[in-house]
């Protein structure tokens, strides 16, 4: 949407004759227009990805996709942080997807508002008495946690509790999946303008644990409640599908996390989720918060993120794997730093986890976007921010709406040029 900025003149007159007529003010308006986004920088990885063909399973469903032969959505899973979290560079690559490949859905999303402020694109989250607790971040040494699936929170539906979801128009929901706890009592409803059904997480043997349960709807709905009832429920995400086939990229992302908060959601329940979510693409976007933490251990790193990759091949073997390497970011107070003004550096273990990001995605055959080289690699942060158009926000880690728009386009751009290039090959439909 282009903002618009309207003009004003002020006129004044010492003196103007009685017989003298005024000509009427006639307003003018000056149209926005953004600054012309800077060129995407170079790469480590042709075309911006490395092991390119991890992704061939992935292309595989995009071509079925496109060609007609594939009903089920092409489910793309993103896991990380903030720049996950805040749905602003995965919603420009769900734009770029879905006008190509047709809208499957919106996707998954967590049960309830993960934190004030939260506006992800397609959707609006509102709860009335919902209740919401989160899995605290791990430290190095670890901690109990709660147990969570991915979304890293569950909500509470106590009866007559509503969480309403209303869409966009164009991502209409003909399904509503409700992952959460089974336990003999307790239950929800999900309620449209037209229909109000019954859901019932127990399982028949009436034993606790995981659970997913769909929800077909006759028609197409724009706002959907989840209602606890009974003794209400606990639901551990929500996924608002079309019934058509497409794209769909879930964004479940936790600020502040790192890759030790993935390594803590409770293994039943993230096997459960991925049994029905049905990924066919999970990306790994974790790697500035470590990058920040000046005691991280590159050994214990290393071999978290190989755990955490076989974990997921384990869970999830049909899904291809992409992790996109920690972009540039940097701290304040140091001392000839890279940036204009000399007092801010990328911390030095983001480097170390980028290094350690790209060696194991090699090693272990998982495709590897340089994220860090697509915004125009050391002290781009800086650079960008300096913009007459700022593209990252002043702490000089977050990208501002404009800068997640361009890099998220970045992205698409890289996997859909890869997808050319893989359906011009040996391996491709053309």
């Amino acid at each position: 949407m282009k903002a618009r900025l309207a003009g004003a003149v002020l006129a004044a007159a010492l003196f103007v004759p009685a017989a003298q007529a005024q000509t009427p003010y006639a307003p003018t308006e000056t149209a926005y227009v953004p600054s012309e986004a800077p060129p995407s920088g170079g790469s480590v990885c042709p075309g911006g990805l490395c092991q390119v063909g991890a992704l061939d399973g992935v292309f595989e469903a995009l071509a079925a996709t496109e060609a007609g032969r594939r009903e089920r959505p092409v489910h793309i899973l993103q896991l990380g942080d903030s720049h996950t979290a805040g749905d602003r560079i995965t919603g420009a690559v769900r734009a770029a997807l879905q006008t190509r490949f047709g809208n499957a859905g919106r996707g998954v999303v967590p049960p309830g508002v993960p934190y004030d402020g939260y506006a992800p694109y397609q959707v609006q989250m509102a709860g009335a008495g919902w209740v919401r607790d989160s899995a605290p971040l791990q430290p190095v040494g670890g901690q109990p946690s709660l147990a969570v699936g991915l979304a890293g929170m569950r909500g509470q539906a106590m009866a007559g509790t509503d969480l309403t979801l209303t869409l966009e128009p164009g991502a209409e929901a003909r399904v509503v999946g409700l992952c959460g706890l089974s336990r003999p009592a307790g239950g929800l409803e999900v309620r449209t303008e037209a229909v109000v059904v019954p859901v019932d997480l127990a399982v028949p043997s009436g034993a606790a644990g995981p659970v997913c349960v769909d929800v077909a709807l006759a028609e197409a709905a724009r706002p959907v409640t989840v209602r606890g009832t009974g003794a209400g429920a606990t639901l551990d995400s929500v996924r608002l599908q079309r019934s058509n086939p497409g794209v769909m990229v879930s964004n479940l992302g936790v600020v502040g996390a790192t890759l030790r908060d993935l390594a803590r959601r409770d293994e039943a329940i993230v096997a459960t989720e991925l049994a029905v979510w049905r990924p066919q693409l999970i990306v790994l976007a974790y790697g500035v918060n470590e990058g920040f933490d000046p005691a991280l251990d590159p050994v214990t790193y290393e071999a978290l993120l190989r755990g955490q990759i076989d974990r997921l091949r384990r869970l999830a073997p049909a899904a291809s794997l992409l992790i996109l390497g920690a972009p540039d970011a940097q701290r304040n107070g140091v001392s000839d730093g890279c940036s204009a003004d000399g007092l801010r550096a990328p911390p030095p273990m983001l480097a170390v986890v980028r290094d350690v990001q790209r060696r194991v995605a090699a090693d272990m055959g998982v495709a590897f976007w340089d994220w860090h080289g697509r915004m125009g690699g050391d002290c781009a942060a800086d650079r960008l921010a300096l913009r007459a158009e700022p593209y990252m926000r002043g702490d000089r880690v977050h990208f501002t709406s404009a800068g997640a728009d361009w890099i998220g386009g970045v992205l698409a751009e890289d996997l859909l040029a890869a997808y050319a290039a893989w359906k011009a090959g040996p391996g491709g439909a053309a």
